[in-house]
């Protein structure tokens, strides 16, 4: 079966047809800018443009860069303030005029992850942490997910640490790699006082240029990128939309 697997970004809307079964993309991946600024209307109507570039006809999984509880946006870190108590879900269905299920875009790539990719199999204690324009974060236990962590704002020096040691941090510093590592070594020390996880899959953008600080990470826990790099947003929103249409079609 395959379903459109939306990923919302800070700088980009990306969409693939997703076999849920495999979790193998089964179109190419269309990109689209995000808009400025990007309001609720401006980003629904962004979606539906890239939705009709698709022969597409079902449910539709969109990861979102925020917290998402039964479908309301909740908080607005990276993006426009105005969608704080949207009803993201009920917006987007009508817009485009078929079912769309949201959820925290980490939050999306872990179940991708743990179901297809780097995590499968495992019954510990896995974090996935997305390096990007911000922080995400997602975290397993037994195979489970405890939705919406966000702990890419956990308090370092005052401010969230994604605004200590994201990707976009390190390219508006000009940091090295290594300098990077050395902060993002104290948050993976933080995420691990906290939590002690077996496994820490490093997922978005940032996982594709894994070998060029793997050296410089210290932790106590596995260290791995992302098997399905910046796909896996894609493939666990179109899961997860999958397993929730299936949810309440089977309750009608």
């Amino acid at each position: 079966m395959e379903i459109l697997g939306i990923d919302i970004g800070g700088s980009g809307i990306k969409g693939a047809l997703v076999d849920i079964r495999t979790g193998e993309l089964k179109t190419e991946r269309l990109r689209i800018p995000t808009p400025r600024p990007s309001t609720p209307q401006a980003i629904a109507q962004a979606v539906k443009e890239l939705v009709d570039n698709f022969n597409y006809n079902g449910p539709i999984g969109c990861g979102f860069p925020a917290l998402v509880i039964n479908g309301v946006v909740k908080t607005a870190a990276n993006i426009d303030a105005t969608w704080v108590d949207v009803k993201a879900e009920e917006l987007f269905s009508a817009q485009i005029g078929m079912p769309v299920y949201l959820l925290n875009d980490a939050d999306a790539a872990g179940i991708a992850e743990i179901t297809f990719g780097a995590g499968k199999g495992r019954m510990d204690t896995v974090f996935l942490i997305t390096i990007g324009t911000g922080l995400g974060t997602a975290i397993f236990t037994e195979g489970k997910l405890l939705p919406n962590t966000e702990l890419g704002h956990l308090k370092m020096y005052g401010k969230s640490a994604e605004k200590y040691c994201s990707d976009a941090v390190r390219k508006v510093k000009e940091l090295t790699w290594k300098q990077w590592a050395s902060r993002f070594n104290e948050y993976l020390a933080y995420i691990e006082f906290l939590f002690s996880p077996s496994l820490i899959i490093l997922g978005g953008g940032a996982s594709k240029k894994f070998e060029l600080y793997a050296e410089f990470l210290n932790a106590k826990a596995e260290i791995v990128p992302a098997q399905l790099r910046n796909q896996a947003g894609i493939i666990g929103a179109a899961y997860r939309a999958w397993f929730k249409d299936s949810l309440n079609t089977a309750s009608q």
